[in-house]
């Protein structure tokens, strides 16, 4: 699933092999990754990851009651740290076991909760970074147990991917749309799939953008507008004030599930996919699994204040930013300041122009990423490596909560390194 990869080293080794040539395309290619790409294969993989993004957000501001303004001006300004900062397209993305939580129980899990969520979060990240906690739990995780949490993403991507797809409903918000007795969001998924695989490759047209234009026509088209009153400018926006019992919620029921999956797959994870994607590539100085700590512990104290959804950077949203095209922090830029036009400028009406891109055009984004993860594990040299990733991924399909997967992987994982068991 590499191939743009593969064909951008090939060009930037030229076909003049000598020592001259070698070393100006060195300097070249040195040159370039210092820089902020601004094109539209930039601005495509901008938008791969939408559909990871979007299903949560836009649900939980629809159960739990976000401020969309608040939600995107903290994902916009967040994405344009990280860009700036990291010059690559690292990506910005919801807790997904607090997201999935958070909608499971909207009743317990109020904005207040989720606020004091990104608080603590916000806390306990800072600390572990600076003191290189972050750095001392990251050696517990060797490349069998990173492999088995991407396989295990790639996975879950596709699986939700499909589910998307064959979703009967065709709109997240719910909305029965037109020829609501036909299987519409199952066509259009096919369709934008079948148009995805044909401009994979193709910088003309990159696919994300395509398939994000035909889901916004489709969804016009269907009906995605119907019966909606909106208008433009910011929504309301407001510091919370959580109470003890919030926090306390907040730990028990958000927190504590999803610290193993934030130092597994945003902090370990994140950093290991980049040195796979971008290997040679000297903004690698930065992607550090303390440093991705510390970014998302910066970013989230105002999240957390305005009561908006908490974030963290992730291996599957890398994967999906680089499969559509992204190869620098031009990428989160750009999407970053569409998040913030969304917040500030086209407020209400932007919220719900994303909300009826079709599921099953978000599913196929989702589907594509998932291929772009799974086959990192072909990397895994031995049968035991091999062994510890299939079992994460195993585990984490049968059971909800991922964080038992990766605690039974690193148990497995040392002991048989300790006891130098052969499979």
């Amino acid at each position: 699933m590499n191939k743009l990869l593969d064909k951008e080293t090939l060009s930037s080794q030229g076909t003049d092999s000598s020592p001259q040539t070698e070393d100006h395309n060195s300097h070249a290619a040195h040159a370039t990754s210092r820089l902020l790409r601004f094109d539209r294969v930039e601005l495509a993989g901008a938008f791969g990851d939408l559909g990871t993004l979007l299903p949560i957000v836009v649900a939980m501001i629809f159960i739990n009651k976000l401020s969309p303004s608040s939600v995107f001006l903290t994902f916009g300004v967040f994405y344009l740290v990280a860009g700036y900062y990291y010059r690559l397209p690292i990506p910005v993305q919801p807790l997904k076991a607090v997201g999935a939580i958070a909608i499971a129980y909207p009743a317990v899990i109020t904005e207040s909760v989720i606020g004091a969520s990104g608080i603590i979060f916000s806390a306990f990240l800072l600390v572990a970074s600076l003191t290189g906690m972050i750095d001392q739990l990251a050696k517990l995780f060797s490349q069998a147990v990173v492999r088995g949490i991407q396989l295990t993403l790639g996975l879950i991507f596709l699986k939700k991917g499909i589910e998307l797809i064959i979703h009967k409903e065709i709109f997240m918000s719910g909305l029965p749309g037109k020829f609501a007795g036909l299987p519409v969001n199952l066509i259009v998924g096919i369709a934008v799939f079948c148009l995805v695989l044909l401009l994979l490759d193709n910088k003309r047209f990159p696919a994300a953008l395509a398939a994000l234009a035909v889901g916004i026509v489709s969804g016009i088209a269907l009906g995605g507008f119907s019966g909606l009153t909106f208008s433009f400018g910011p929504t309301e926006m407001h510091f919370i004030k959580p109470s003890l019992g919030d926090f306390w919620t907040a730990a028990i029921m958000l927190i504590i599930p999803q610290i193993p999956l934030t130092i597994g797959n945003a902090c370990v994870g994140t950093a290991d996919t980049c040195c796979s994607l971008f290997s040679g590539n000297p903004q690698l100085r930065q992607a550090k699994a303390g440093k991705f700590a510390f970014s998302m512990g910066l970013m989230n104290i105002p999240a957390g204040l305005l009561g908006a959804v908490p974030m963290c950077h992730g291996t599957g949203g890398l994967a999906a930013h680089f499969r559509f095209g992204a190869r620098t922090g031009g990428a989160p830029i750009m999407i970053g300041i569409f998040f913030v036009v969304i917040a500030l400028v086209l407020g209400e009406f932007g919220f719900t122009l994303l909300s009826i891109i079709p599921q099953s055009v978000l599913g196929v984004l989702l589907v594509f990423a998932g291929l772009e993860l799974c086959p990192l594990l072909r990397s895994l040299k031995t049968n035991e490596e091999y062994f510890v990733a299939l079992l994460i991924a195993g585990i984490a399909l049968a059971v909800p909560n991922m964080g038992w997967a990766f605690g039974v992987g690193i148990a497995v994982d040392f002991f048989i390194r300790k006891m130098k068991v052969k499979i």
